[in-house]
């Protein structure tokens, strides 16, 4: 599960009606600036900012559903977050894209309803209802008006342990996710490069799996693979139910008691994820797309967990690396040299370590010199590391924003499920502000060493016109080719694994 997100990245739930929660601050003395100034690297801080969680209970039923509610009255909405553990990784070989068409099954008609019931029933009520799949779980989110909570049971229910995976709604969510890979492939190749990426990086490893398939996997895939798969990996036992906002936590819990209290086991046990290993030196994946004029690149190597324990300092180098707009990646390749509109760099973080990736673009011609550019940035921040002054911008940067992530009902529920899934308790979140404001230079220097890849470590693999850029691509170590018109992401031959 790449951080618990669905449908491009966002939660769906919450799409009209906002809840401002009231955050809990704690004010630390401010250290005097002249004194503060004297001391290279120390923590500077202006205020201590504490994001407290709201009460909540934890109740696990008899049947081992996780239940976690969390009433929050400011306004008369409840939200709520499902996660069903295991995701993509219960794809059958060959089968990629299995969970992400089970995932969208699940409001396309359930119990008594058909799709059109089931859409109209949320429509009418005012209130939203999503689901999709991640590398590691299937999530369902929504939100409805309180006095609407009976409804908003009974379809989560229904859609959990009622699916009807009806076959014209199959057929039709299945055509219309490879049309829109092709699509992609057509005017917007930058949005696969990652898929192509993470099946060169992580080669036989489940996180290479594209989550939403490629045209071969979803091809080849029958409603009665989704019926084994629903069978095998979905059930009590896997099930994490999460509900903030006006709710009364005991009545909450009878009613999901009795709606989900028949709830079977899954049908398979959830296998083990292993951690895969980082590449050691350089190799080059180019894919030819013949007349394009940009090249899209990914620059990148395996990161780190969830749970890794320099969570802070990692988040504020990479905020000052690649992660806002003054960030040296995007001042270098956009600010400074006009060769790309924008670069970023960022960490996926499961629970075994995803990628670490760079990622830009540049006009066919300047595809090398971008390259250059950005390789150059990496080896300056191993070897430079970061400046005080970049340190306390930084530091006061994801302090500010950290807080907004957090105040809705919505936000709140896909928080506390996501905690629960990676096995975090509260200071996750409680801990955050102050481990923040405790950042060190010193610590700052561990996470460069310890997170961002060597710039002789990467993997590199490039979107674009091959009989223009091969020679490019070819001096930045051993090179695979493939065909954007080829129908999969995975990297058939000797490369394929690693």
């Amino acid at each position: 599960m790449r951080s618990l997100r669905w449908r491009n990245g966002r939660v769906l739930a919450g799409l009209t009606l906002a809840l401002t929660l009231t955050l809990l601050l704690s004010a630390a003395m401010p250290m005097p600036a002249a004194q503060a100034a004297s001391m290279p690297g120390a923590a500077v801080a202006t205020a201590t900012t504490t994001v407290r969680v709201p009460a909540f209970q934890r109740r696990v039923l008899p049947n081992g559903i996780v239940l976690l509610t969390m009433p929050i009255r400011e306004v008369p909405l409840t939200a709520f977050t499902a996660i069903v553990r295991g995701g993509a990784l219960g794809d059958a070989a060959g089968k990629a894209g299995l969970a992400s068409i089970t995932a969208g099954l699940l409001e396309k008609g359930a119990g008594s309803r058909d799709a059109f019931a089931f859409a109209d029933a949320v429509a009418g009520a005012g209130g939203s209802f999503g689901a999709g799949a991640g590398a590691e779980s299937i999530t369902i989110g929504g939100q409805f008006l309180s006095r609407d909570s009976e409804l908003m049971i009974d379809l989560l229910a229904a859609a959990l342990q009622r699916p009807r995976f009806e076959a014209a709604e199959f057929d039709s969510l299945r055509n219309r996710q490879i049309e829109l890979i092709k699509a992609s492939k057509d005017s917007d190749p930058q949005s696969l490069v990652g898929r192509y990426a993470r099946a060169f990086l992580f080669g036989s490893h489940p996180y290479a799996m594209p989550v939403s398939g490629s045209e071969r996997s979803l091809a080849s895939l029958t409603r009665e693979d989704v019926q084994a798969y629903y069978r095998d990996n979905f059930g009590a036992d896997r099930l994490t139910l999460v509900f903030a906002g006006d709710i009364d936590s005991a009545a909450l819990e009878k009613a999901v008691t009795r709606a989900f209290g028949g709830f079977r086991r899954a049908g398979t046990a959830l296998q083990p994820l292993a951690a895969a290993s980082r590449l050691t030196g350089r190799r080059v994946l180019l894919v030819d797309s013949p007349g394009s004029a940009q090249t899209y690149f990914w620059i990148g190597n395996v990161g780190v967990s969830k749970r890794y324990p320099d969570r802070a300092a990692l988040d504020i180098v990479n905020t000052l690396y690649g992660g806002r707009f003054t960030s040296i990646l995007n001042s270098e390749l956009r600010i400074k040299s006009g060769l790309s509109y924008g670069a970023t760099s960022g960490f996926t973080r499961g629970s075994q370590p995803g990628e670490f990736a760079i990622s830009s673009f540049a006009q066919t011609e300047n595809t090398q010199k971008a390259i250059d550019l950005a390789l150059q940035t990496l080896v300056g921040l191993r070897k430079d590391g970061v400046s005080a002054d970049m340190l306390q911008s930084a530091r006061r940067y994801v302090v500010g924003q950290f807080p907004l992530r957090l105040e809705t009902a919505a936000s709140w529920a896909g928080t506390m499920a996501e905690l629960e899934f990676f096995g975090l308790d509260r200071t996750y979140i409680e801990g955050y502000g102050p481990a923040l404001e405790a950042v060190r230079l010193d610590d700052t220097r561990k996470v460069i060493a310890e997170a961002f890849p060597r710039a002789e470590d990467l993997n590199i693999v490039m979107i674009g016109d091959a009989a223009k850029i091969r020679d490019a691509a070819k001096s930045y170590g051993p090179l695979t080719e493939m065909a954007l018109a080829a129908d999969d992401f995975r990297i058939v031959g000797a490369n394929a694994q690693r």
